[in-house]
């Protein structure tokens, strides 16, 4: 897992050195001198990068990333989340910890709006098809190929990684941040995509 970078305020507070790294080129033309033909090249993928520690919830205001339950999320554990486009007009999303609690199940979701002192005020999980009924706990939009779900289980050293991949991208400004919950996401009727209490919340300009 790549190294993430943070450092410390004065009286031991954490804050994250937060990083943001999006690359979206398009498709360029490379030619040789004196070629009579011009080769085309495909483009990198776009891709997004965010890494964070977590901070404490006085600090969400400005934190790129924050934790309700200092328990389960401690302030100064790290965070990390990959978007990639995909040419086949999917996308991929990739979440990192360290530093959690050991041995332990976490639910994660791309939610709809940026994280808050609040944890609801992150809004609701998002969804490539809107659900008419909120809360959404029905599975025929509660789902993992309409939402993006992201549950992980930390490891003895409470490290772990996942990887959602669906067959859409995000509407341009729908989709702002990954929320880790209590327990795994649930996918029965009546309870749907619904994971317990919001534990933690990272910042992520989705493109």
């Amino acid at each position: 897992m790549p190294r993430h970078k943070f450092t410390k305020m004065n009286k031991g507070v954490l804050v994250a050195v937060a990083g943001v790294l999006a690359v979206a080129t398009t498709a360029g033309v490379m030619a040789t001198a004196g070629a009579t033909e011009s080769q085309h090249v495909k483009a990198p993928v776009p891709k997004l990068v965010v890494w964070s520690v977590f901070a404490p919830v006085s600090a969400a205001p400005w934190a790129q990333a924050v934790t309700y339950n200092t328990e389960l999320v401690p302030v100064g554990s790290r965070v990390q989340v990959k978007e990639e486009l995909r040419r086949d007009g999917g996308t991929r999303i990739e979440l990192r910890v360290r530093d959690l609690v050991a041995n332990r199940v976490y639910g994660a979701h791309v939610h709809t709006k940026p994280c808050g002192k609040l944890p609801a005020d992150a809004g609701p999980h998002y969804q490539d098809q809107l659900d008419p009924t909120q809360p959404s706990v029905d599975p025929e939009y509660a789902n993992p190929d309409n939402e993006v779900w992201l549950d992980l289980t930390a490891n003895k050293n409470g490290s772990a990684r996942s990887t959602a991949i669906v067959d859409w991208r995000f509407r341009e400004g729908g989709a702002r941040s990954v929320v880790l919950h209590e327990m795994a996401t649930s996918t029965h009727e009546g309870h749907a995509g619904t994971a317990g209490a919001r534990l933690a919340c990272v910042n992520v300009p989705f493109i």
